[in-house]
């Protein structure tokens, strides 16, 4: 498995370079979810990131790389986006 150095900004993260997996397209998933465990032994605190472009080239406009930013709500992502399906 191949894996990228990933920077992530936001949240209890912030400021960190981790190692991510990506998939067989050469990227990174588009979440990143961090289970916290609790102290007293409840359920585990879940932190979201969503991957937004690093930086673009100058001259056409591509994507250079990929971060990770904290997303306070902290909804999970959905899955796949279908066509025939109605939303």
């Amino acid at each position: 498995m191949r894996s990228e150095e990933t920077p992530f900004v936001g949240g209890p993260l912030d400021g960190r370079v981790l190692s991510v997996l990506v998939g067989a397209t050469g990227q990174p998933p588009k979440t990143y979810e961090v289970p916290v465990p609790d102290e007293a032994g409840g359920p585990p605190t879940v932190y979201v990131y969503r991957r937004v472009p690093a930086g673009t080239t100058r001259r056409l406009g591509l994507i250079r790389g990929w971060r990770y930013e904290y997303d306070p709500e902290g909804r999970p992502g959905s899955g796949p986006k279908w066509p025939w399906s109605r939303s």
